[in-house]
Order: C-alpha cells, then sequence, then structure tokens
C-alpha cells in the first residue's frame, strides 16, 4: 500500500511536470497544475507570488478563490502578510487558523482577503532557485487546523518542482520587457534624430530664404541708395568730403550683407559639394585674413562624403565653417589639415591646426563649440575637440547607417 502511494504520487509529479510545459506565464502555469496540486493538497485557494527581480516588489497569481491579492498591481513586500518568507526570514508559514495568527496581521499588513474570505489553515513555502527565495507557493482551506506536517512536505516538493520553471518565465517575462524597453529607447531615439534632421531642414530653408530676401531686397536697395548718393555729389548739392565717409559705410555694409548672404545660402555646397564647399571657404578664409597660413585637404572615403544627404552635407559644412573661422581668427596657427576619413560604417571630418589650443574657453564650453556640439547632435553624429600631440582638432563622427544618402 505505502508503495503504491509512493507510485501515485511520483505519477502525480510526473504530470504537474507534463502539464507546465509549454505555459508561458504565470497565470496560466498556475492554472493549468491547480487540479493536479489538489489532488495532493486539498485547498481552497491556492496562489504563487512571485517577488520582482531587483525590486521589493511581487505579484501574486491564483487560482480558486479570487482575492484582492492577485486584483493589485505588484504590492510592496514589506505588506505582504507572508513578507518574513519573501525575504527569507523563514522557509515555511503553517498555520491552523489564519485569522487569528497575528503573523499575518501586523501594521500595514495587507490581510484584508484573509478576513473577506474567511480563510483558516493556511500552508506558505519558499520558492527557491539556487538557495534565492524568487517567491512562494501559498495554500489555504476555510477549515481550521487543515494542513499538517507531510503536507509541508509535500508543498515543499510541489515548490521544488515549480521554482525552476516560474524562475525560466519571470526570467523571460524580464527579458522581454527589457527587449521592449530598450526597442522603444530605440524609437524614441530615432523619432528625436528625424525630428531634429526636420527641423534643422527646416532652419536651413529659412536661413536660405533670408539669404534671397537679402540679396533680392535690402541690397539691391542699398545699391540704389549708394547711385543716388553718387548723382547728388555730381550735382554739386553736397560736397565730396561729406559724402565720402557715407559712401565707404555702404561700402561695408553691402560687404557685410555680402558676408551674411555667404553663409545663409552656401552655393558652392549645393552645386559642387560638400568638400570642395570647406576647401573654398577654408581658402577664401585664410587669403582673407591676410595670414601667412598653409592648409590641406584631404578626402579619403572613397567618394562616400559625395553622397550624403543635403541636410547633413549643410550640417557638416556648418561645423567645418565654424571651427575653420575659429582657426583663422585666433588660434595663432602656421598650419591647418582637414581630413575625410572612412572608418568601417562611419564617416570620420576632422580640423586640426598647429595653434595655442583652445584655452580654458573651450573647457567651459564657448557657444561656438557647443553650436558645433549641437549641430552634431542633430544628426546623430558624435563630437569631439581638444588637443593631442601639440596640436588642436576638432572631430565629427557620423554613423552612415543613421542618415540617408542621395544614392
Amino acid at each position: 500500500m505505502l508503495e503504491d502511494a509512493s507510485g501515485s504520487l511520483f505519477r502525480q509529479y510526473l504530470t504537474i511536470a507534463r502539464l507546465l510545459a509549454g505555459q508561458l506565464d504565470f497565470q496560466s502555469a498556475i492554472r493549468a497544475v491547480a487540479k493536479e496540486i489538489a489532488l495532493i493538497i486539498p485547498h481552497d485557494h491556492m496562489d504563487v507570488c512571485i517577488i520582482t527581480p531587483g525590486s521589493t516588489f511581487h505579484t501574486a497569481y491564483e487560482s480558486g478563490l479570487e482575492t484582492d491579492w492577485s486584483k493589485r498591481p505588484p504590492a510592496l513586500i514589506e505588506h505582504s502578510p507572508i513578507r518574513g518568507l519573501l525575504v527569507g526570514e523563514t522557509d515555511h508559514y503553517l498555520t491552523p487558523d489564519a485569522s487569528e495568527d497575528p503573523r499575518f496581521h501586523f501594521k500595514g499588513a495587507f490581510s484584508d482577503p484573509i478576513r473577506e474570505h474567511n480563510l483558516k489553515a493556511r500552508l506558505h513555502v519558499a520558492l527557491k532557485v539556487h538557495g534565492e527565495t524568487i517567491g512562494a507557493l501559498s495554500f489555504s482551506s476555510l477549515a481550521p487546523d487543515d494542513y499538517d506536517a507531510r503536507d509541508l512536505e509535500h508543498a515543499r516538493s510541489i515548490a521544488d518542482l515549480l521554482a525552476p520553471y516560474f524562475f525560466a518565465i519571470r526570467a523571460a517575462e524580464q527579458a522581454k520587457q527589457s527587449a521592449i524597453v530598450e526597442a522603444a529607447a530605440r524609437v524614441r531615439e530615432e523619432a528625436l534624430r528625424q525630428g531634429a534632421a526636420r527641423l534643422t531642414e527646416v532652419l536651413e530653408t529659412e536661413r536660405q530664404r533670408i539669404g534671397m530676401d537679402l540679396h533680392d531686397q535690402t541690397l539691391g536697395d542699398l545699391t540704389r541708395f549708394a547711385k543716388r548718393l553718387e548723382r547728388l555729389s555730381l550735382m554739386g548739392s553736397v560736397s565730396g568730403e561729406e559724402l565720402e565717409p557715407l559712401f565707404r559705410s555702404l561700402q561695408q555694409s553691402m560687404h557685410d550683407l555680402r558676408q551674411i548672404i555667404e553663409q545663409a545660402r552656401p552655393s558652392v555646397l549645393q552645386l559642387f559639394g560638400l568638400v570642395d564647399a570647406i576647401e573654398n571657404h577654408l581658402d577664401r578664409s585664410i587669403r582673407d585674413s591676410g595670414l601667412q597660413l598653409t592648409w590641406t585637404l584631404a578626402d579619403k572615403t572613397g567618394g562616400d562624403s559625395g553622397h550624403l544627404s543635403p541636410n547633413v552635407a549643410i550640417t557638416l559644412f556648418r561645423i567645418a565653417q565654424e571651427a575653420i573661422n575659429n582657426a583663422v581668427r585666433h588660434s595663432q596657427a602656421s598650419h591647418i589639415a582637414i581630413t575625410f576619413d572612412r572608418d568601417g560604417e562611419a564617416l570620420t571630418l576632422e580640423i586640426t591646426d598647429d595653434g595655442i589650443g583652445m584655452g580654458k574657453g573651450a573647457k567651459n564650453g564657448g557657444s561656438g563649440i557647443d553650436n558645433m556640439r549641437i549641430r552634431a547632435r542633430l544628426i546623430g553624429a558624435r563630437f569631439s575637440c581638444g588637443s593631442r600631440a601639440g596640436k588642436t582638432f576638432v572631430r565629427v563622427k557620423l554613423p552612415l547607417t543613421l542618415q540617408e544618402t542621395d544614392r
């Protein structure tokens, strides 16, 4: 008879293991095995409480009576009536009448379901994997004094059978949640990048519109004004001596406006491409400065620099423009070098000079450096600047996989 009972119990454990197979969530798993477990430990209510990894929260999954334990979102372990078991102070609870057992009714304990459903005898055992408590398996009966030491041993055996499977489900759900969070973060990052790219494009369109307006209207008005003053001078109504400062001012204003238009509408970039536009700006900046500066420009990208989207090309041009202006005006350098390079799936633009360095202002984040850094972020590129081997550098590294080209 004893052998028959042992064999029957063993078959029931095998059945529980078989019923667990293929269950992908806690609730389905507990419901799948509830009837078979009831043949071993009769109960009116059974639940599995699972601790959220790395937190102080737990979630209950029930079979039989439905209580508020499973209807609440993840709850604090410190409010659980079996918190001593969940935190590892004990590995089981066995009580003849939970309604009168003070272990379940401490201050702050959410033990209302015990009274609401008149739960009496209760049996709780820890779910452990590699010595770590991952939750608890609980049985309740409406009758008092319904569980004994033998039931406790059976409960421990069932818990040992369930724990690895529930640990795997918990790990799978955690991995799934991590994947969802990571995917959501990538979506937000991509949306931010695309939004920033659209913003940059809109700003650049507006900049070009301003440039055209200045050229067609403001510069034209000033030109007509200059001719009118010239006619007045020829008429003799105003002395040439008095008009000469006005001419100089107007000529300077027109020169300044032409520079604004050139910066707002980089026609060389539109007509000839990024590398030629940067070379043109570098050559003109050095020539206009009157300094004895030499320069070199190398494109080692195998043509990739000529296939960037207009928005990305304009942004890189603006960064190079700012870096060149800083080097020419402030570095006291004798040589400026610009290099385009390709490193795997990234394109790198680097501007170096052999001047005096960026100084304290750069470390504190001057507006020019901040502007270059912001522009780089808007196209998903990494910006860096500093000094090495006696040279000052500005570097932009652009992942080509993050931007559309015109191929």
